[in-house]
């Protein structure tokens, strides 16, 4: 006869309380094993998104010295030419120029050198040799970036380049530079979350030149130096290898107990390294102490735990994500706000030479692929800047530049304005810009040949359209130069002041 098991209440509630228990005990499993898997995937995609942020920021820090060195070069190039043009017989004139061509060209502390390592300046004239250490080789063949410090205080960014066919007063100039203060460049660079992103700029043998602080433990000094102690020696040679190949690289270190990561760049031609630095500690002590709080909660409310981790860590990444959109976006506004100075003229607030070459490089592209039918490009020179720099002063001069700026602008109100040079403007047209274009230069010449009795702005302007055969613009620039020149001829013989006929009158 077979016993029939008999289910009690006992039995129920025996049931119900252990499979609650087995439940928990798999919830508390469950939150435990989870909790430290979400904790070390939560670790890891810190460090990678770190890692990215720092690789970009560097990036871009490398790129904003890039620009400015370069831009600086080009402004020199610029300079010696202007100087080539120029006949200068003393070192009055000389000084002259040169501050003529700091106010024009942005050039700080410009200065040449001639073959006995003698520097002139807008001020002095002193022998260069113990100062400036590029100065040592016999021979300059190419640019030279450098440091150099200021009567023991003050550090100078320097940037020298050969200069060749140049003479001044019966002496070869052989080179020239510009000092930048270190301060501006440190300052331009700089993060904005001082409290957790710290950045330096490092020469190749780990020196730091900008004299800011790479966190706590590397803070100023030498990061070669600081670095050896605190990673391993294969991976502290492998770096400094970097530095001196000028590689980028990366790496993550822990210094009392807190997790830091940076990234350093090279900028390129300067021989130096950008390094940002960032704590993921910071971040990754949050997440721990949540996690613990969660864990010590759970023990008494398991299923509420699990829900407030879930909803929590959502928030947390949320907030996470959002915190990195804001600040990327935030480098992007600086780098955009950054290229904007950089392709606008500070005088007039158009576009500058560097704008018209990004502009001529991409329309290139274009006329070479037949994309383009109507393009025309107008010529402008502002007569009589000489004369009223002379005359009046360069206060005088700049206001006469403003108002040449401002006469093409209303004129060519449809067109792309660019000021390429001192006195030299240019004008690119397409759709209704170009439709007008025959219009708006009769304009502009009927009131220039009206200014010159009345001593007003006087503009001579020449214009060309893009032909069958054009390969780029350059070939519709020349021609509207070559009709500029004609027209100035014309309202040479009309008695406009021009730089020809001041230089005549004064029996040069």
């Amino acid at each position: 006869m077979n016993r029939r098991i008999e289910i009690t209440n006992r039995t129920i509630v025996l049931t119900a309380l252990i499979g609650s228990l087995l439940i928990m005990a798999m919830l508390v499993f469950n939150t435990v094993y989870y909790s430290r898997q979400t904790y070390s995937a939560t670790s890891e995609a810190v460090s990678a998104v770190s890692s990215f942020y720092l690789d970009e920021m560097a990036d871009r820090r490398a790129k904003i010295i890039t620009g400015q060195t370069d831009n600086a070069f080009k402004q020199m190039e610029k300079a010696i030419e202007f100087i080539k043009e120029e006949n200068i017989g003393s070192q009055e004139e000389l000084r002259i120029t040169i501050g003529k061509l700091q106010s024009l060209l942005s050039l700080n502390r410009f200065a040449l050198v001639d073959e006995d390592n003698t520097v002139y300046t807008q001020y002095t004239t002193y022998t260069g040799g113990s100062r400036h250490s590029f100065l040592a080789k016999e021979k300059m063949e190419d640019r030279e970036v450098s440091t150099v410090s200021i009567y023991g205080s003050s550090r100078q960014l320097c940037l020298a380049a050969a200069v060749h066919g140049l003479t001044i007063m019966d002496r070869p100039v052989k080179a020239c530079f510009v000092q930048i203060d270190m301060n501006d460049v440190t300052e331009l660079l700089s993060p904005d979350d001082h409290e957790r992103i710290y950045f330096a700029l490092y020469s190749g043998n780990g020196a730091n030149l900008s004299q800011t602080e790479l966190g706590s433990v590397i803070s100023d000094r030498n990061f070669l130096e600081a670095l050896k102690e605190l990673v391993p020696e294969e991976v502290w040679k492998e770096h400094c290898d970097h530095f001196a190949e000028g590689k980028a690289g990366n790496l993550t270190f822990f210094s009392k107990d807190a997790e830091e990561t940076l990234s350093y760049v090279p900028a390129k031609d300067t021989g130096w390294q950008i390094a940002v630095l960032i704590r993921d500690s910071v971040i990754q002590d949050q997440i721990r102490d949540i996690s613990d709080k969660t864990l010590t909660t759970g023990r008494n409310q398991i299923l509420f735990s699990i829900a407030s981790v879930l909803v929590l860590t959502v928030i947390l990444l949320l907030e996470y994500g959002q915190l990195s959109k804001q600040r990327l976006q935030k480098e992007k506004e600086n780098s955009s706000a950054f290229r904007t100075m950089a392709s606008t003229d500070s005088m007039t607030g158009v576009r500058n030479k560097h704008a018209y070459t990004d502009m001529e490089t991409a329309l290139n592209a274009k006329i070479q692929a037949g994309e383009i039918q109507k393009l025309g490009v107008v010529v402008c020179d502002v007569n009589g800047l000489k004369h009223v720099n002379d005359t009046k002063g360069h206060a005088a001069g700049d206001q006469l530049i403003r108002d040449a700026c401002a006469l093409i602008c209303e004129r060519f109100a449809h067109g792309s304005v660019f000021r390429i040079g001192g006195d030299e403007f240019v004008v690119v047209l397409q759709g209704k810009g170009f439709d007008t274009m025959d219009e708006s230069v009769r304009s502009l010449n009927q009131t220039s040949l009206e200014n010159i009795k009345a001593d007003k702005v006087v503009i001579a302007s020449g214009s060309a359209v893009l032909k069958e055969g054009d390969q780029n613009l350059r070939d519709v620039f020349e021609r509207a130069d070559q009709t500029m020149y004609e027209t100035k001829k014309k309202m040479k013989a009309t008695g406009a002041k021009t730089r020809d006929s001041f230089e005549n009158s004064n029996g040069k």
